[in-house]
């Protein structure tokens, strides 16, 4: 049976903070911080339990902080280009090192991340890695790169807006005037002179508090303000560089990237770097964060990439359905449109990115993610990513510093995850958790394992019964969404209910699916794998399967 890919995204940072009563906007010393080494072999099998197979691993790379580790032979940033005490994972300083704040004794952050990459092998999970390639911290400086490795912006010409060689884009004789605090907790303002473009495309020397004003564009030949022509022959710096440093970390055991923004750097880049990653690491994986479906197909076939986000369609169309903006039905439009590519898309209910189901701003219960999670974790093989506290309920709603009270949790501060951390207190023993929180880790666990380990969910047929169902006076079309999955005799009907209503559901079966899946017409006894009932089930195109299932939540039955 093949490895369904299942994904756990963890910000270190986060995870192991013991503090309980963190300080609002505190520092490191106020608030603490996790720590690599608090991903214990223990731990670490807690978490593939859940059916885990990768951990993404958010924010390893070394990136503009706060914090002071000159002393560890770290420049200090300016306050005024980080965001946030602890600053962002994705404005990165320095490619070659790992971020201080993660380990117990930052002069040996390298070794600490070595034995971690060997924690996360013994206990049978593989390791994800940022790859940030579309921009860097303004301030970005390699203290670690290896001998005979130039530095991002060391050969630039400043006086030239575009160079092909150029690492980065220039505004000429412009210095940076931000239209943002340029000055922070520091005694003199921020200086750049000639400013460089910021990250998120802005081209000019006075980026908005609402750019991504810490961060600078990286330029791998397209020149943006000339008339967007491309000047990929010869190959230029910026390339070289970026593989270099891909196969550096291949080179340490990381076995899949997750590339931030891989839709703001050219596929012709993608195509010419991971065709030579693949070449010497035949088994790595690369994901990429890519927004407009219209890139899909030439990221993954010309790119190469071997996943990408489903976020503007299965993840926003998810959210409505949970926040009843939007009818259940409309799943099917959504697998549908990128049927020939599904095996590609990666599918997740939350990231840090976006808000927490369990908050006020999104479904302020957790248990309403149940259904959502049981579509997007059971419909196929593709991969499926879970981010650390969701399956606890966490609310995300503390208002921690540079991160307001938005429903996220936090990439910026000192903070703590408090789902999280009564997992940890308790050692990693679910008992330990309150009832609400115990009860929907064990309904994630269930519907997790089965999404991992159950060859019909990794591997078997699938079909969607909502274009027989959507006019049929037994279920609500707008609120219950259902499909079958088979392989090897086990055959699956899921019925996932996103209303507060339970009751028993008459589903049609249409002859066609009798057919597809090869179930012969007839009354089979069957078991809810959530819930544990157990009742008897016909199948037929005469007559409606009627299948139990509870308020949010999913029936999983096999027969």
């Amino acid at each position: 049976m093949k490895e369904k890919i299942i994904i756990y995204q963890v910000l270190p940072r986060l995870f192991g903070n013991k503090v309980e009563n963190p300080v609002h906007n505190g520092t490191k010393q106020e608030n603490d911080c996790g720590q690599m080494n608090d991903f214990t072999l223990t731990a670490l099998k807690k978490i593939k339990a859940l059916g885990v197979s990768h951990v993404w691993y958010t924010g390893l790379l070394e990136h503009a902080t706060q914090t002071d580790y000159s002393a560890a032979g770290i420049a200090r940033d300016h306050s005024a280009m980080v965001k946030g005490r602890a600053g962002s994972p994705y404005a990165v300083k320095d490619y070659y090192d790992i971020d201080p704040d993660l380990a117990s004794r930052p002069e040996k952050r390298m070794a600490e991340f070595e034995a971690l990459i060997e924690r996360t092998h013994k206990a049978g999970l593989k390791m994800v890695m940022d790859f940030v390639p579309n921009h860097v911290a303004r301030q970005y400086h390699s203290d670690a790169r290896p001998d005979g490795v130039a530095d991002f912006g060391e050969a630039d010409n400043t006086a030239q807006a575009f160079c092909p060689d150029n690492n980065f884009y220039y505004i000429p004789n412009q210095p940076l005037q931000g239209c943002f605090d340029m000055v922070g907790s520091e005694a003199e303002p921020y200086v750049e002179m000639p400013a460089k473009a910021t990250g998120n495309d802005c081209f000019n020397a006075r980026p908005s508090h609402n750019d991504w004003y810490e961060t600078v564009k990286l330029n791998y030949g397209i020149d943006y303000c000339g008339g967007g022509y491309r000047h990929f022959e010869p190959v230029p710096d910026t390339w070289h560089k970026m593989l270099h440093i891909l196969l550096y970390w291949a080179g340490k055991g990381v076995d899949a990237f997750r590339c931030d923004m891989a839709e703001m750097v050219p596929v012709e880049f993608w195509d010419w770097a991971l065709r030579q990653v693949k070449e010497q690491y035949s088994d790595i994986v690369f994901i990429a964060e890519v927004y407009n479906p219209n890139l899909y197909r030439e990221y993954i076939y010309r790119g190469r990439f071997d996943y990408l986000y489903d976020k503007v369609g299965l993840y926003d169309c998810l959210r409505a359905v949970v926040r009843m903006e939007r009818s259940a039905y409309e799943i099917t439009a959504q697998w549908q449109q990128v049927d020939d590519i599904r095996q590609h898309m990666l599918y997740f209910l939350e990231n840090h990115d976006e808000q927490r189901l369990a908050c006020d701003f999104y479904a302020a219960d957790g248990q309403k993610g149940i259904p959502a999670l049981a579509a997007a974790a059971l419909m196929g093989g593709n991969p499926f990513m879970l981010y650390f506290g969701q399956e606890f309920g966490e609310r995300g709603m503390e208002c921690e510093g540079f991160s307001g009270q938005d429903g996220r949790t936090t990439i910026f501060d000192y903070w703590r995850v408090p789902s999280v951390q009564q997992w940890r207190k308790g050692n990693y023993c679910s008992k330990k958790l309150d009832d609400e929180a115990r009860s929907l880790y064990l309904q994630y666990k269930q519907i997790m394992q089965l999404a991992a380990a159950e060859e019909a969910f990794v591997s078997g047929l699938f079909y969607d019964l909502m274009y027989i169902n959507r006019q049929n006076a037994n279920i609500d079309a707008n609120r219950v969404y259902a499909f079958m999955r088979v392989a090897a005799g086990n055959r699956y009907l899921v019925v996932c209910n996103f209303s507060d209503t339970a009751g028993e559901v008459g589903i049609n079966i249409p002859q066609h699916a009798l057919d597809f899946l090869q179930i012969p017409a007839a009354t089979y006894k069957a078991k809810d794998m959530l819930s544990g009932e157990r009742y008897d089930i016909t199948l037929s195109a005469n007559e409606q399967a009627r299948v139990k299932v509870g308020a949010w939540t999913a029936a999983i039955v096999k027969m």
